[in-house]
């Protein structure tokens, strides 16, 4: 298993609750756990693996913490990394920007040397768009907390198994 580190930021606590069911699944312990709202940017380093997870908020804002950690995320040496993102949105109520924030990270960060692994077909899904989709897959793994909770388990089990079947987990 690539050393995996799981960043995130979450305003209302589901996201932090998604990183966590995430961890739990992947083995990944407290300590390589990280709220960009308090995490340095240096914390990547030791990680092969980047599990990035956000919120989407308003009309497709990304979450507050990731303002002042992606900017410096998008400058420091990715190369060599994989990165697998993840998030949640309200596929009802904000159909047209649901999980756009994973889309504004995948798109902040394509430039920074790292690879990106975890995209998920939008089969299953509905929603009318999202910047998270990119060739006709969304980027990372979208989780609608707010509708379709009774999914969250299972869409992060399967995300989990394609990461492994791509030798990124075990």
């Amino acid at each position: 298993m690539k050393k995996t580190g799981i960043f995130y930021g979450s305003s209302s606590g589901t996201t932090q609750d998604i990183a966590q069911r995430i961890a739990t699944q992947l083995g990944i312990g407290p300590a390589d756990i990280y709220n960009v709202g308090d995490a340095p940017v240096g914390a990547v380093e030791p990680y092969e693996l980047l599990i990035l997870g956000t919120s989407t908020w308003g009309a497709g804002d990304l979450q507050d913490d990731w303002e002042s950690f992606l900017p410096q995320l998008k400058k420091a040496n990715l190369a060599g990394k994989v990165i697998a993102l993840f998030g949640a949105g309200d596929s009802s109520s904000f159909s047209d920007t649901f999980c756009d924030g994973i889309g504004v990270i995948y798109k902040e960060l394509k430039a920074a040397g790292g690879v990106f692994a975890g995209a998920v077909p939008v089969d299953g899904y509905t929603f009318d768009s999202s910047e998270a989709v990119i060739d006709g897959a969304f980027v990372g793994l979208p989780l609608d907390q707010e509708n379709e909770s009774e999914l969250t388990d299972a869409r992060i089990s399967q995300w989990i198994e394609q990461l492994k079947a791509e030798g990124l987990a075990v």
